[in-house]
């Protein structure tokens, strides 16, 4: 029998580390080592337009040591130690985390005339560094985001013993919640209005027509409007959408879908949506809800145009597809022809192109804000429209939980301001003229009193839900205006003629349409109350489209239900 050798693994020498040493307690830094040789940290090229971030402005102003263990730290981030941090991430811990944060220890250091440590930071420098983020000036969302960003780099101090953490107690370093209802001030990006919706959508068709022709070559206006129409019809976020990958669509088990197939890193899961597609070839599933947008030729071509420049491009984007060849212009000096992908940056600039050449306007005449949240937003109200109110599915689709897309998504539609509008100008009416709750409409007609009417319940004000019953109530009343409510709920009663016992049918709703024929629209025309043409119309109304109440394939079921 054998025995199994030790496998020593090679310590990386590359990786940054503090220097330092734990004195009585205490982390210290060598005051020999302090200001390193190089005070500039490079960023990866797949950051974008950032390339350098400087330290060198704050050594030598009284706090070294917590310089030089910040700058190693965003160094250590950036070779994947403690914590698989995404490199823009990091970017935002130097620009937002680092720099707030050591500008605020110049002026602590200044105003206490002493030198700074890392064994200075507690709950006291935190809790001034909050009141200098607020007196900045900025919103509260801002300085939310600028604290978040300097705790990621602190806590990671404090994971290695460079920072002392008090982590329970009125003393406890970091404050459990220092902003407070901040998401009350975060309005946030609104869903497009219809008229916007079709005037964005029309536009970004016209401004994507060129990547269908014959030898046409990618920029970052074309590429930049082709993930908007992704964007528009899939509700994705941005990130995933800028990193989508060439083999982004997957075979569905239907001959005319296509999976779009979307890594989210932030929730480090798989984000699924099922587009048609006319040239789909293989039947290979992969289970998600499904959603129908027509937009899988697109990215088809798209990938198809970049395929020449992803063998050429630099190793982080071989594996991206929107990348096209970069001009000499912009804030960051390129090499002429560069391959490049596309970024937020580019992809905001890309929408003001698309906003100045078609003149999209919003309510107030400016020019119309896009951005890819919006389109989510706008994407995930137009769901729960097409789905009457279905929040369920709607979060599915979204790929949120129910609570987030209730919150944070659905907004009161075009619709539900009208029927407020109407429903304010309904009730002053009635107020007005004393005549409030004089009879309360129901989904079938009138009712003079629906909790005391003579099939209601009669019970701790419960409302008569009974609407099986209201043509042989005698509290049941029937005008011109109730018309098209009581033939919806006559061709309700009709189509369930088709799902149900015919015995059974005659025998609990067959004298429902007798009732209506007879007894209500005969009666009523032959005393005048109401008019053939009316008649007519609203019946033929009522048909092509129900009322929203009697619409719902169970509702003849929960109306037994609730009367039994």
């Amino acid at each position: 029998m054998s025995s199994k050798r030790k496998v020593f693994v090679k310590s990386d020498l590359s990786i940054p580390t503090i220097e330092h040493q734990i004195i009585e307690g205490k982390p210290v830094v060598s005051p020999n080592i302090l200001p390193p040789q190089n005070t500039i940290i490079t960023f990866p090229p797949e950051v974008g337009r950032w390339r350098t971030f400087d330290f060198s402005k704050w050594y030598g102003v009284g706090l070294d040591a917590i310089t030089y263990a910040c700058q190693r730290q965003i160094e250590r981030f950036f070779a994947k130690q403690d914590g698989d941090l995404a490199a823009l991430t990091v970017v935002s811990c130097c620009k937002l985390g680092a720099a707030f944060f050591l500008d605020y220890l110049v002026l602590l250091s200044s105003s206490l005339r002493r030198d700074l440590t890392l064994a200075d930071i507690n709950r006291e420098i935190i809790d001034g560094y909050l009141a200098f983020l607020r007196s900045d000036g900025t919103s509260l969302v801002t300085s939310k985001a600028r604290y978040g960003c300097t705790k990621t780099l602190l806590k990671a101090l404090c994971s290695r013993g460079l920072v002392l953490e008090v982590r329970d107690g009125d003393n406890s370093t970091f404050p459990d919640n220092p902003f407070p209802g901040v998401w009350r001030q975060s309005k946030g990006a609104k869903p497009l209005s219809r008229a916007q919706r079709k005037a964005f959508t029309l536009a970004v068709r016209n401004a994507v027509a060129p990547l269908f022709s014959e030898g046409v070559e990618l920029t970052g206006y074309l590429v930049g409007c082709a993930l908007l129409v992704v964007a528009l019809h899939t509700g994705r976020n941005t990130t995933p959408l800028l990193e989508m990958p060439p083999d982004c669509l997957r075979p569905h088990p239907k001959l005319d879908r296509t999976f779009l197939v979307l890594f989210k890193r932030r929730g480090r899961r798989i984000s699924k949506v099922a587009l048609r597609d006319t040239h789909a070839e293989s039947k290979e599933s992969e289970a998600m809800p499904t959603l129908r947008p027509t937009v899988a030729q697109l990215i088809r071509r798209v990938v198809a145009l970049s395929e020449n420049l992803r063998k050429k491009a630099p190793r982080h984007l071989k594996n991206r597809v929107w990348l096209y060849r970069a001009k000499t212009t912009g804030r960051v000096k390129r090499i002429a022809n560069e391959i490049v992908a596309l970024t937020d940056g580019t992809l905001a600039l890309a929408i003001k192109t698309l906003v100045r050449r078609y003149d999209l306007k919003d309510e107030n005449g400016k020019p119309l804000n896009i951005t890819v949240s919006r389109l989510r937003k706008t994407f995930v109200n137009r769901v729960y429209e097409l789905l009457e109110g279905d929040v369920a599915s709607t979060a599915a689709a979204a790929g949120n939980s129910v609570p987030v897309a209730a919150i944070s998504y659905l907004r009161p539609g075009e619709d539900s301001q009208k029927n407020w509008k109407f429903l304010g100008l309904a009730l002053t009416n009635e107020l007005l003229t004393n005549t409030l709750g004089a009879t309360e409409r129901t989904p079938v007609g009138r009712c003079s009193d629906v909790f005391n009417g003579e099939y209601a319940p009669k019970r701790d004000n419960v409302i008569c839900t009974n609407f099986l019953d209201c043509l042989r109530c005698r509290n049941y009343v029937v005008t011109g205006d109730d018309l098209y409510r009581l033939f919806s709920f006559y061709w309700r009663i009709l189509s369930e003629r088709a799902r149900m016992d015919p015995r059974r049918w005659r025998k609990q709703f067959a004298h429902i349409v007798r009732l209506i024929d007879r007894d209500v629209i005969q009666a009523g025309l032959k005393r005048g109350v109401f008019k053939r043409i009316d008649v007519d119309r609203e019946r033929e109304r009522a048909r092509q489209d129900p009322h929203p109440f009697w619409r719902s394939e169970a509702i003849i079921r929960e109306v037994e239900e609730l009367s039994a």
